[in-house]
């Protein structure tokens, strides 16, 4: 029997541990050079190097410690009862559970306090916090939580968080500090933490009160047969709040709130510039939560973007050559091999399902036509009766093209970006041997943080409101008209590191529905995979925190009430159904090969 390598030992031990700590014997860890990921009982952490670094295991084991508490600590049918619908309500929500969960871990174990250091430690090496020249850059999710983790373990913030935590603490404090203290008699118990946390984001005013309505999709609704640009009934007067937090924080010594914008640093360099395909940005970097308090947009909302100059649609064949797309390619199919077996059998279920809407059916009992076998014993049993006929007749089954939009953002980075990848190369097979054509596109950004389009506002003297501030990427994987084995090299393109960065959504799903608009097709279906709300740094750090999703209730609103394409979306854990009238939300990526096929068949079903 061949001895272990030192990193396959390690890895063993690292499991044993996992599954000690949270007590549960099904737990599989797995190394990965990307994002670590905790999907159920499947652990995904960062690879040491072959010569087992100390700092590099102690980070590993870090995460693993983590996923492991959370495991047997967390229970997520509860954290999603109570989790705030707004996108940064809910975002800092989710960072003080994980704070509640290491703590329990921190102050039981030594051990595991030391482990979870280091890996914050990695964390905030990439984190905005750590490069936060005002206040307004200052992500609140990574603040509140640190600040949560002062009070539940008596540990101080890793030293590369310091100086962006107090361009906020004491704003925080004033507000919340009373709501901070009391999380620390609640440690053990979820859900009164969770009543104590609603509490800390309502008096922070990143949420609302219960008994206040909430100014979504009904006023939508009501302005429906108005001009898109008049959707304006979502505003109910909450500016005066989010105002007086704008200018407590802007009050801060460190940063100037709105005025801070002067004082970021011109040497932009660190936000990617034009992003040249295979730039990563900073390693590990992942889109965060915006950055702004939640306020309602002004009566006279208008989306726009500062500059389309640097947008881009852009075929997956033109990202990188050929031999890289056939090794991304073959990557993919050899890391979900065990997958592609189930999604194939549901495929191949749809495909019976639709082959039978457009097989043809007989009237029978004729007077005339083709001469009806299966009658001819009545015949012989009563000659006096006469002969039966049938006549063939053809069902009706729309000529129809599917365009699946596919989130390339950062947060999709692993395991869900190769299972959406795979799913929608068996659907586009499937659905081409029943006649469905089927297009799939892609939607991210060039640059982290702005790219060329911040760089073009900065030389014009930062303008207040400029809109959309980052330069679009547009993805063609598959055209509708493009047969399956020409795209299908196109599709590992999702596997190359460096490509997945932020995501504008709205822009996107008009683009898609553009696309579509423009087939011959008599039936047009849209379907969205995406595991998150709009997020872009430098968009929302210098509009409204809400901009970018109100924008994209706008058009979802103005497909689904005036246009002729359907339209369906799919949520990895993340609520779709928000946005969407007719959406799905899954928790585990697994899922989504199976819930792609459903939705699908549901709506060939509902024609």
């Amino acid at each position: 029997m061949a001895e272990q390598s030192p990193l396959e030992s390690f890895k063993q031990v690292l499991t044993g541990t996992a599954r000690a700590i949270a007590r549960e014997p099904e737990i599989e860890l797995a190394f990965t050079a990307d994002a670590p990921t905790q999907v159920g009982k499947n652990f995904r952490v960062p690879m040491p190097g072959r010569s087992l670094p100390p700092e590099q295991v102690a980070e590993a084991r870090g995460f693993a410690d983590s996923m492991a508490l959370r495991l047997r600590h967390h229970n997520d049918t509860l954290h999603m009862a109570n989790r705030p619908r707004e996108a940064m309500a809910g975002a800092v929500f989710d960072a003080v559970e994980t704070a509640r969960v290491e703590a329990i871990g921190s102050r039981a174990m030594a051990g595991v306090r030391a482990n979870l250091g280091h890996a914050l430690d990695m964390r905030m090496r990439s984190d905005p916090i750590a490069r936060a020249q005002a206040a307004d850059e200052v992500p609140l999710p990574t603040a509140i939580s640190l600040l949560v983790r002062e009070r539940l373990t008596g540990e101080a913030a890793p030293a590369a968080a310091i100086p962006g935590l107090a361009m906020v603490r004491d704003w925080i404090e004033d507000k919340g500090g009373a709501d901070l203290d009391a999380l620390v008699n609640a440690l053990d118990d979820q859900k009164a933490f969770a009543d104590l946390a609603q509490k800390l984001l309502r008096d922070l005013d990143l949420t609302r009160p219960a008994d206040e309505p909430e100014p979504t999709d009904e006023g939508e609704d009501e302005s429906s047969d108005e001009e898109d640009g008049a959707d304006q009934s979502q505003q109910d007067g909450d500016e005066g709040d989010s105002q007086q937090q704008m200018d407590a924080r802007a009050e801060q010594p460190d940063g100037e709130g709105e005025d801070g914008e002067e004082q970021e640093i011109d040497s932009e360099s660190d936000m990617d510039g034009d992003a040249e395909p295979g730039d990563e940005g900073e390693e590990g970097m992942l889109p965060v939560r915006p950055n702004r308090p939640m306020g309602d947009l002004p009566p006279s909302f208008d989306y726009k973007m500062w500059t389309t100059a640097y947008d881009e649609e852009i075929a997956a064949t033109e990202l990188c050559d050929e031999d890289e797309l056939t090794r991304l390619r073959a990557y993919l199919d050899q890391q979900l091999t065990h997958l592609q077996g189930a999604v194939t059998k549901l495929a191949n279920r749809l495909q019976r399902r639709l082959m039978a809407q457009q097989n043809r059916s007989w009237d029978f009992d004729q007077e005339e036509g083709m001469l009806d076998a299966a009658r001819l014993a009545r015949i012989v049993v009563s000659p006096g009766s006469s002969l039966s006929y049938k006549v063939e007749r053809d069902t009706e089954f729309k000529d129809t093209v599917v365009t699946l939009l596919i989130d390339n953002s950062g947060s999709m980075r692993g395991r869900p970006i190769s299972i959406a990848a795979i799913s929608a190369d068996i659907l586009a097979r499937t659905l081409e041997r029943c006649g469905v054509k089927t297009e799939i596109l892609g939607f991210t950004t060039r640059a982290w943080k702005g790219g060329q389009s911040r760089e073009n506002w900065l030389a014009a003297g930062r303008p207040a409101g400029p809109g959309r501030l980052n330069d679009l990427r547009h993805i063609l994987y598959k055209a509708a008209d493009e047969p399956w084995r020409r795209a299908k090299k196109s599709l590992g393109l999702m596997m190359r590191e460096g490509l997945l960065k932020e995501n504008i959504d709205g822009e996107a799903l008009l683009w898609a529905h553009n696309r579509l608009i423009g087939r011959p097709e008599d039936r047009k279906i849209l379907m969205v995979i995406s595991d998150g709300a709009p997020v872009d740094d430098s968009t929302l750090s210098v509009n409204n925190g809400a901009y970018l999703e109100r924008h994209l209730r706008q058009m979802i609103n103005w497909i689904e009430t005036r246009s002729p394409v359907e339209l369906c979306a799919i949520g990895i854990g993340h609520d779709v159904t928000r946005y969407y009238q007719r959406a799905v939300t899954i928790m585990d990526a697994e899922q989504l090969g199976g819930t792609m096929i459903e939705q699908l068949a549901g709506l060939f079903d509902t024609e």
